[in-house]
């Protein structure tokens, strides 16, 4: 079973007795909150069921309610049962616990993506950082510090596998590129073995005179935030090159003079702010939200991705008539 495909929603909902439930292996080391509880035992109507591990009946999300419905005197609670192995059942545990009712902390949710590393360590630094709510960066970290000592690759969220290590891909990228500056994006990828938008960003690095390996010493001024830091070049500066060729394509009569490309501009516009309004938006997200953001971010993320390599490809087309 891979648990970030499981559709709980899905799941028929069941009766089962409490006598029958365990609670042990929750991510959530601090117990129970007495204050969550009190506000579920205040709420009208019928909790929603909570998730079951079906081998080993483990309450994989619902602690808090299974709590409220013993102090009612209930002998039965709703629930979804899902099968798996235990590891897998974790992950489901941590994902449940990030994105509703009471947000796992912080040291849990680094806690958890130890625990995830080590019983999935063919999962991509994206793939945990999306089941525990942190960043990509910090599993990175996570994983360094204890003492991974790396697959050859790994899988991401979207199931592909790809190389764990791209340090010397990223350097192959940039020599072709050097030798053939004409090749598009997806004849570097192809040849070299990684995706297009990482040869974007090594083309990218190249033209700014920098490395193509992330060196990460670019971070964000994260002194003032409690909770966390964010990756390698997060906040770099919209470039002066980048804003001047903005200031043309807005003066471009094809698309300041069409609907869609006044769109467009506008587009590029809202995400071509600095590194210091980058940083005010990311330290103003609400907690809770965290995870849902970053998801939307993501879709974003790919959305324009896709956009690019269309471009891309249509150009590398015309350049061959």
């Amino acid at each position: 079973m891979d648990p970030t495909s499981v559709d709980i929603v899905a799941l028929p909902v069941v009766e089962i007795e409490l006598s029958r439930l365990s609670s042990v292996a929750s991510p959530r080391t601090s117990g129970e909150d007495p204050e969550h509880i009190e506000t579920l035992l205040s709420t009208e109507g019928e909790l929603p069921p909570i998730l079951v591990h079906r081998p080993t009946m483990r309450v994989v999300d619902g602690l808090h309610r299974l709590k409220v419905a013993q102090l009612r005197g209930d002998t039965k609670i709703v629930s979804r049962l899902v099968d798996g192995t235990e590891s897998d059942a974790f992950v489901l545990a941590v994902e449940a616990n990030i994105r509703h009712g009471l947000p796992l902390s912080l040291a849990d949710r680094k806690r958890a993506a130890v625990h995830i590393i080590g019983t999935h360590p063919q999962w991509s630094d994206r793939r945990v950082a999306s089941a525990t709510g942190i960043s990509a960066g910090t599993v990175a970290d996570l994983r360094r510090r204890g003492g991974d000592s790396g697959t050859e690759a790994r899988i991401g969220r979207d199931g592909r596998i790809r190389p764990a290590d791209g340090s010397g891909r990223r350097r192959l990228a940039a020599e072709l590129i050097r030798s053939d500056p004409g090749l598009s994006l997806r004849q570097v990828a192809k040849q070299v073995g990684i995706s297009p938008e990482t040869v974007r960003d090594v083309r990218g690095r190249l033209e700014r005179g920098e490395s193509p390996v992330p060196d990460g010493s670019i971070r964000l001024r994260a002194e003032s935030h409690p909770l966390h830091r964010t990756e390698p070049g997060f906040a770099r500066t919209v470039g002066r090159d980048r804003l001047a060729m903005l200031e043309r394509l807005k003066a471009d009569p094809a698309l300041r003079l069409s609907e869609t490309g006044r769109i467009l501009l506008r587009m590029l516009t809202v995400h071509s702010i600095d590194g210091q309004e980058w940083e005010r938006i990311l330290h103003n997200v609400p907690p809770h939200l965290y995870s849902v953001v970053a998801e939307f971010a993501r879709e974003h993320a790919r959305v324009w991705t896709g956009f690019a390599d269309s471009l891309d490809n249509w150009a590398t087309s015309l350049a061959a008539e």
